[in-house]
C-alpha cells in the first residue's frame, strides 16, 4: 500500500464499536501500545454454547458517568499485558469490529481498569496496522472529514 493511500489520523480520534453498542467513543492513539485497551467495569466471565465469554459495563461518555452500556463478547484470548507503569496483569481479549470514518475492520481489545487515565480507550499499533498513518500534531482528523 502506498503512503498516499493510507488514511492519516491524529493523536485523538472518535470511533464506533458497533457490536458493543458504542457509536462515538473518543480514543487516544498510542503507537507505543501493541494492543488496544478499553476501560470497563464489572467484568464477569461465563460460558455460552461451550464458548468462554465475558460481560462488562462501560461508560462511553467520560463526561456523563450516569450513561452505562452493558456489553458481552466472546473471549478470543487471555494475555499478560505490561502497562506503561511497568506492572503486568492478565487481561481478557475480545475481537470486535471498529469503525473509523468510513472504514470498518476487526480489532483486538484488552479489557482493563483505566480509571486513572484521561481516555477510556487506547488505540494501539495492531489496530492501526498498515492502513493508517498517525500525525501526532493533529486531533480528530478523520472525525472531521466524515461529519
Amino acid at each position: 500500500m502506498k503512503v498516499e493511500e493510507k488514511l492519516i489520523i491524529g493523536r485523538l480520534e472518535s470511533i464506533a464499536l458497533p457490536e458493543l453498542g458504542i457509536d462515538n467513543l473518543q480514543v487516544r492513539v498510542d503507537t507505543g501500545a501493541k494492543t488496544s485497551s478499553l476501560h470497563v467495569d464489572n467484568i464477569v466471565k461465563y460460558m455460552e454454547k461451550g464458548k468462554p465469554c465475558v460481560k462488562f459495563d462501560l461508560h462511553p461518555d467520560i463526561h456523563n458517568v450516569d450513561k452505562l452500556i452493558s456489553c458481552h463478547a466472546v473471549i478470543s484470548d487471555i494475555r499478560k499485558i505490561k502497562s506503561s507503569n511497568g506492572s503486568s496483569e492478565q487481561r481478557y481479549v475480545i475481537q470486535t469490529p471498529m469503525t473509523l470514518g468510513l472504514e470498518t475492520w476487526p480489532i483486538e481489545i484488552t479489557l482493563t481498569d483505566r480509571t486513572d487515565m484521561n481516555y477510556l480507550m487506547l488505540f494501539g499499533r495492531e489496530a492501526i496496522g498498515n492502513r493508517l498513518l498517525v500525525d501526532a500534531s493533529k486531533v480528530f482528523m478523520v472525525s472531521a472529514e466524515t461529519k
